[in-house]
């Protein structure tokens, strides 16, 4: 088996990889420092910040199953205590994201109970690509219809994209801090097959499809276990390629300059408004960075 990772395994990464002869391939992500330093941006609850690192893993293994040069982006949106997740990624493997959450009603749901119905209520799952002005967005809307996010991600595919596919994520704070994780198999489209050759390939998915439920939160989320070594207990016996894995990192895109070009955007009674002692004080939503500007540096020139 060819192996991309160095034998100490990696603390974040996509590990692409395929089944030998089956029409089966997948993603293994594995986010440690990313998923901790995002959710340590914010003063997030438990509950909130498990829901957020498992979206990570899961942005992360559906990203790396498109091709696409640009921004892919999953998004949240309900009517219950978490009001909006987002969480993006860029081809280059820049991570960021965010929710926002009415912190009393979190508060008011026991961690026990603290599901993706009870957090978001009803509302949408949005897949989104956005590779810049020369090409349109593809968007993707699914209801938030299924008790895990895994679940909301399986109702898409078979309504909207008629794929078959399969997940695990695992999301949990440790000692080090929060670590994220996930496993992604598809099947790949047959054609022009013989019946035989039709119940084979039912047979190699259905066999995938259980192995991959075998793997477990401990080995998705711990450190020190290389991602070469989980697949090769996992699929051994088929026989699993693995080239090079992509890295992940939390990054985020604002900057300084980005915030001057909305705010010169904006009216001069949309500026008085925002102002605050002659300051104009604007906060990242992704990494919390705060920018802090004279307002009459852009009254002047409205």
């Amino acid at each position: 088996m060819r192996t991309g990772l160095p034998a100490g395994g990696a603390r974040d990464f996509i590990q692409s990889f395929s089944i030998e002869g089956h029409g089966v391939r997948g993603r293994l992500v594995r986010l440690a420092d990313v998923a901790d330093r995002i959710i340590r941006q914010h003063a997030y609850p438990e509950a909130v910040a498990r829901l957020l690192a498992e979206m990570m893993a899961m942005t992360a293994a559906l990203a790396a199953a498109l091709k696409y040069e640009g921004v892919f982006t999953l998004q949240t949106s309900g009517d219950g205590p978490v009001k909006l997740m987002v969480v993006d990624l860029t081809s280059a493997g820049a991570m960021r994201g965010y929710a926002q959450f009415d912190a009393a009603r979190v508060a008011a749901i026991p961690l026990e109970q603290a599901s993706l119905p009870r957090l978001h209520g009803k509302g949408y799952l949005a897949f989104t690509i956005d590779q810049g002005g020369h090409t349109d967005r593809y968007q993707g809307i699914v209801e938030l219809d299924g008790a895990t996010l895994s679940d909301c991600v399986h109702h898409y595919f078979r309504q909207s994209e008629q794929l078959q596919a399969g997940f695990k994520v695992a999301a949990s704070r440790t000692e080090a801090g929060w670590r994220a994780g996930a496993i992604m198999l598809q099947r790949l489209p047959q054609e022009n097959v013989t019946e035989m050759a039709a119940e084979v390939a039912d047979d190699a998915w259905r066999r995938a499809f259980i192995l991959m439920a075998s793997c477990t939160d401990r080995e998705l989320l711990n450190v020190e276990i290389p991602a070469a070594e989980i697949l090769f207990r996992l699929f051994h016996e088929d026989g699993v390629r693995v080239p090079k894995p992509q890295g992940v990192q939390a990054k985020c895109r604002c900057s300084r300059k980005r915030v001057e070009v909305v705010l010169k955007a904006m009216t001069p009674a949309e500026l008085v408004d925002m102002q605050i002692d002659g300051e104009l004080q604007v906060t990242c939503e992704f990494c919390n960075a705060r920018y802090d500007f004279p307002v009459t540096d852009f009254l002047a020139k409205n």
